[in-house]
């Protein structure tokens, strides 16, 4: 397995068709996103300003929109760090397993969808930010 980078973190346009009535948006099993969906969630209600995250998956790919609203999100490869910022629901950001992620700074009302390769394993994540520098220096000298 290569070692993931921040710079393999992306943001993907999403085709989106509208007109005066409103606009939409589909996605696709691997076609607009490089992975298939097995879990959807999305997170809500957070305080204006405020932070989530803050971890890194082993094997799960996720892919992030902004909904409503905008955040950041703070990438780290355990070398290189890389800030994105979401603010259009037809943008969307892909993070690859083995990179720590953490959204910081949520506008008010803001929602965060996540489209998820994988169902949820408490044994993906790697929560701790020293476990996770521990697991990159592992995967480097694979």
């Amino acid at each position: 397995m290569s070692r993931p980078t921040v710079f393999n973190c992306s943001i993907i346009g999403l085709p989106q068709l509208g007109d005066r009535n409103g606009s939409i948006t589909a996605i696709n099993n691997s076609r607009e996103i490089p992975f298939d969906i097995n879990r959807i969630f999305y997170i809500y209600d957070i305080p204006g300003g405020e932070d989530r995250g803050a971890h890194a998956h082993k094997a799960c790919h996720q892919f992030l929109i902004a909904a409503s609203g905008s955040f950041e999100i703070e990438l780290n490869d355990g070398k290189t760090k890389r800030t994105m910022m979401l603010n259009r629901p037809y943008h969307g950001l892909h993070i690859p397993p083995g990179i720590w992620a953490a959204e910081k700074s949520f506008s008010s009302g803001a929602i965060c969808l996540v489209l998820a390769s994988h169902t949820y394993s408490a044994d993906d994540y790697i929560r701790d930010y020293q476990s996770f520098i521990e697991y990159t220096k592992n995967l480097h000298a694979e």
